[in-house]
């Protein structure tokens, strides 16, 4: 038997570290990668509108779980204060691309580079901040200061009126226009295809930065520190630094994140970052992987188009039901589906969608031979 076929049949067999260590280390990767950029792409020409809508919803969402992810799953740093960077993303990038003339705090940039990079270097500086408190908590006491991020940004959010706009009355999001063309507006495209567009195209980017990251030596310094941070620190690993590293990268994800989250919608308040966010956030992490980042994007798509689902159950369930109540309806319905799906793959699959994915594939490489 030849060595090429040893190694079909072995899919997790590798030769040597630098191929393992490779972007994508076999060509059926590259191929399938490819494929399915491809169909991503053309996407916007076969499918209706709400669904494109849904789609960029959830590639937006996958850049900040990609960004938790990175914290959590590959540094073992538990953080439940998501939705704060997102929020500090949000309204610092409308900060900066907001009419100057306004009733809201604004500065004019309109060039997207620019607000989006201001979005996530806010939430970085953040991030710079809070990290100091990581160095020296772990555990469920992170997850309890990280937590205590969500309520006291709350609070920023609804005070700081001059900028936020105030409790009830929000502010509009930054404006996406490009080489002069105002993509929340339909022209010879419409707005959700190029909206779909831009944010497919920063989903790859980001993606493919956050896959090089954790290939480096500092993803590897990550998991050392994830695994055991005294063993890490006694083999030249400073905890203290890469725990930095992991916060500020992450806090940058998210603020790039809240920088695009609401540019479909226009509009956007305080009442948008709280726990349900994180929450959320969290719930992307688990149901589709800790520590990849496919697993990431499969879990941000999955979570945003969990209201189109509970809508179709809640409809279906309405239908047959003979009680005079509308019970139950689409918010307790998505209640109980995040509830189910984290519960369901931390007991049958804990590597989440792309467990399942992983098992798929190792199971049809190595036929017949699948024991």
């Amino acid at each position: 038997m030849s060595t090429r076929t040893i190694l079909q049949s072995r899919p997790e067999l590798y030769t040597g570290y630098g191929r393992e260590m490779g972007l994508f280390n076999t060509r059926a990767k590259w191929i399938g990668v490819l494929a399915l950029v491809a169909v991503a792409a053309a996407l916007p020409m076969l499918v209706a509108d709400d669904l494109l809508r849904i789609l960029g919803t959830g590639m937006v969402l996958a850049i900040g779980a990609i960004g938790l992810n990175l914290v959590t799953g590959y540094a073992g740093q538990i953080s439940l204060g998501h939705a704060f960077f997102v929020g500090v993303g949000a309204y610092a990038s409308s900060a900066v691309a907001g009419d100057p003339e306004g009733r809201t705090l604004g500065f004019g940039v309109t060039f997207m580079p620019a607000w989006i990079l201001a979005g996530g270097l806010a939430a970085a500086l953040c991030g710079v901040i809070v990290a100091p408190l990581a160095t020296r908590l772990r555990g469920l006491y992170l997850a309890i200061v990280t937590l205590g991020l969500v309520f006291i940004g709350t609070y920023i959010f609804n005070a700081w009126s001059d900028l936020t706009g105030g409790p009830g009355v929000g502010r509009e999001a930054a404006r996406p226009i490009l080489l002069g063309d105002d993509l929340t507006r339909d022209s010879s495209y419409t707005s959700e295809q190029k909206l779909y567009w831009l944010f497919l195209v920063l989903l790859l980017v980001f993606a493919l930065l956050a896959r090089n990251l954790v290939r480096s030596q500092v993803g590897r310094a990550f998991a050392a520190v994830r695994d055991r941070d005294v063993a890490a620190g006694v083999m030249g690993v400073n905890p203290s630094r890469y725990k930095l590293i992991a916060f500020t990268v992450s806090s940058f994800y998210a603020g790039v994140c809240g920088s695009l989250l609401y540019v479909a919608n226009r509009h956007f308040g305080a009442e948008q970052f709280g726990l349900l966010l994180s929450i959320q956030f969290v719930a992307m992490v688990l149901i589709g992987g800790a520590a990849t980042i496919s697993g990431s994007i499969m879990g941000a798509m999955l979570i945003a188009a969990l209201p189109r689902i509970s809508s179709e159950l809640t409809n279906y369930a309405t239908f047959i039901s003979t009680s005079p109540v509308e019970h139950p309806n689409v918010f307790e319905t998505e209640a109980v589906m995040y509830g189910a799906l984290i519960v369901a793959f931390l007991l049958f699959e804990p590597r989440g969608l792309f467990g399942l994915w992983h098992r798929i594939r190792t199971y049809w490489k190595s036929f017949p031979f699948s024991y």
